[in-house]
């Protein structure tokens, strides 16, 4: 066999070999899509990297915001470090405990992505559990449940959300709401958004039940809750993809404006919202780093998880033309 029929029988052998899952990723839609979208790769990098500095906190601050023993009142409110009276030892300056800006924000960014991520795990996961038995169930039980999430659309999430942290603080103290006031805002805020998932689901479900590959699940014998989990759900994850980061944007901003009125991360663990509402007392009197780089770093970070979010919801979407 000579070498050029080798090369050929090898070439061949390459592409009728199956791809791997990084190639099959390589050439879809989504891959093309992101590679061609400017904005989106450089709202990819910035989200990347504050993510990154938010889980290496530890690693990148200078010192631990948490720590009292490292924390000297002396030091308080000194300007950034490009300002004639700023220190060298503080980059961004200090807040009005004498805790380093730049330390705090890393740490205190870690809290609102955590406490944005888990709030909408905790939506999607009552949001989807409903919308599927809703829509595949239908009947009595499709109209309780879609009533329920009428009654729960009626209320704005601040407003809930406000009276629930309020009553707990209230009811058990200030020093016991700052030990669970985490998973409290993970509580509240996941709860009170759970029905822009359910109504979403249920409409793909209603769409898909109908379909052969569910007609011929149930010829199978195969029982409800697999039919809805295994072959119906994964037919549904664009949207809750498309959702997700919208709702994650909006988590971040509800726990930044419940901290802002007092009711989110205490000031000993802060979170960009309470950083804001701690130094907010002291923008007038000249202080205005304190809050007004922790609300930059805020926009930045929701700005482009929404930006993502629409570009996702536009390559997810087939009816838009894509180029």
């Amino acid at each position: 066999m000579s070498d050029a029929m080798i090369a050929n029988q090898t070439a061949a052998d390459q592409e009728t070999a199956p791809l791997s899952s990084w190639q099959r990723f390589r050439q879809s839609t989504f891959w093309y899509s992101f590679t061609r979208d400017r904005v989106a790769m450089v709202c990819a990098a910035i989200f990347a990297l504050l993510v990154a500095a938010a889980l290496l906190a530890p690693v990148l601050a200078p010192t631990n915001p948490y720590d009292i023993s490292t924390i000297d009142i002396m030091d308080s409110e000194i300007p950034p470090v490009w300002d004639e009276a700023g220190d060298e030892r503080f980059l961004l300056g200090t807040d009005a405990q004498g805790r380093d800006l730049y330390s705090t924000i890393l740490y205190g960014m870690r809290i609102s992505i955590a406490i944005g991520l888990f709030a909408v795990v905790l939506q999607a996961f009552l949001g989807v559990v409903i919308g599927l038995t809703a829509g595949y169930v239908g009947g009595r039980v499709d109209s309780f449940l879609m009533r329920v999430a009428d009654i729960q659309l009626s209320f704005s999430t601040m407003m809930v959300a406000i009276i629930v942290l309020a009553v707990f603080q209230a009811s058990f103290g200030t020093e016991l709401y700052s030990k669970l006031a985490m998973v409290m805002l993970i509580l509240v805020i996941g709860i009170a958004e759970w029905p822009q998932y359910a109504r979403t689901v249920r409409a793909s479900v209603l769409a898909e039940k109908k379909k052969e590959y569910v007609e011929a699940a149930r010829v199978m014998g195969f029982g409800s809750g697999r039919i809805m989990f295994r072959h119906i759900l994964p037919n549904t994850l664009s949207p809750i993809l498309v959702i997700s980061t919208v709702q994650i944007a909006n988590a971040i901003i509800s726990e930044a404006a419940l901290s802002f009125l007092g009711l989110g991360m205490p000031v000993s663990q802060p979170s960009l919202g309470s950083l804001i509402s701690s130094g907010f007392e002291y923008i007038f009197s000249g202080s205005w780093w304190i809050t007004v780089i922790p609300g930059l770093v805020l926009i930045v970070l929701v700005m482009v998880i929404n930006i993502l979010g629409d570009w996702l919801r536009d390559v997810m979407n087939p009816k838009l033309y894509k180029g």
